[in-house]
C-alpha cells in the first residue's frame, strides 16, 4: 500500500507546526531542543516523501545528512545545557539571558 504524497506532506506540516509551537511557547531549554528535533524530523519526512514520489534517492540521502546534523546539534545543545545547569541551576531561558564570564 503506497501512501499518497499529500498525506505525507500534511503530516509533515502538522509535525512542523507542533515543533514551532513548542519552541515558541516553552521556556525550558530542554523542551526547546526537543521541539527543534521535532521540526527537523518533519523536514526529513517531507524530504523522504518527495523523494519517494519522484523516485529520486537524493532526498533520502539529504535526510540522512539532516539526521547527522540533528544528532550533532543535540549533543552540543545538551552539553551546553549541562554546563549552564552546573553554573546556575534552572534551565529557564529567562535566567540565561545574562551570560557573562
Amino acid at each position: 500500500m503506497i501512501v499518497p504524497v499529500g498525506v505525507i506532506i500534511g503530516l509533515s506540516a502538522v509535525l512542523f507546526g507542533i515543533g514551532v509551537f513548542g519552541f515558541l511557547a516553552r521556556r525550558n531549554i530542554i523542551l526547546m531542543l526537543i521541539s527543534i528535533e521535532i521540526m527537523l524530523n518533519a523536514v526529513n519526512l517531507s524530504l523522504i516523501g518527495f523523494s519517494r514520489h519522484l523516485a529520486d534517492p537524493r532526498g533520502q540521502v539529504l535526510a540522512l545528512f539532516v539526521i547527522a546534523v540533528a544528532a550533532a546539534e543535540a549533543a552540543v545543545g545538551l552539553g551546553l545545557v549541562i554546563a549552564l545547569n552546573r553554573n546556575r541551576p534552572g534551565t529557564g531561558v529567562a535566567e540565561l539571558t545574562e551570560l557573562k564570564w
